[in-house]
């Protein structure tokens, strides 16, 4: 009985060998990340967030680069925040997404967005690493944000809340940066 079960042991643990040393997981730069071969299922939910913060990145978190202010004209800010940028800050304060189906949900209805600008001035020029002298405009904006949430619970006792007064206030940055004096960019720049 005893040599019956040894043998069965050292028999699988020779294919478990063999299976692990055949293929292309063993050579090169897998040889750790055999496992990591094989696809793995990803939630719609996590694939969202990630596709949210990719536009997040793409849009909204870079500052950009602008030509020199003219002498004596307006110092005047890029475009003011747009609404699907107040409505992700929103977002993040207050959020919507994620709720369960049917236990608790809540929706926003009926959105009005108020945007005023509450701060524009450009700093000193000063010089910063890899662009070399700029000044920073700073623009501030005070968005308010008035909806109706309804909010809808369907456990232990289903209800429903409808508040139509609901508002939120965000404020958003809008910084860039102008170049300062003469500026010679080379054959690609856009100044």
């Amino acid at each position: 009985m005893y040599r019956k079960t040894a043998s069965t042991i050292a028999l699988g643990v020779v294919l478990l060998g063999l299976a692990a040393s055949s293929g292309c997981a063993t050579y090169g730069p897998n040889i750790r990340n055999s496992l990591c071969l094989y696809p793995i299922p990803l939630s719609p939910f996590f694939q969202d967030e990630a596709e949210d913060q990719a536009w997040q990145k793409e849009r909204y978190d870079k500052v950009p680069i602008l030509g020199p202010l003219t002498q004596g004209g307006p110092a005047v800010a890029l475009d003011p925040p747009s609404d699907d940028e107040i409505i992700r800050a929103l977002e993040k304060a207050r959020p919507v997404e994620g709720g369960l189906p049917f236990l608790h949900e809540v929706q926003r209805n009926n959105v009005r967005i108020v945007v005023e600008p509450i701060q524009d001035y450009v700093d000193p020029p000063r010089v910063y690493p890899l662009i070399g002298p700029a000044q920073l405009h700073h623009a501030h904006y005070k968005c308010t944000i008035y909806f109706t949430e309804r909010t809808n619970v369907g456990w232990p006792i289903p209800y429903t809340v409808i508040n139509e007064n609901a508002q939120e206030v965000v404020y958003i940055d809008h910084n860039h940066l102008h170049v300062v004096g003469n500026v010679e960019g080379g054959l690609t720049s856009n100044y």
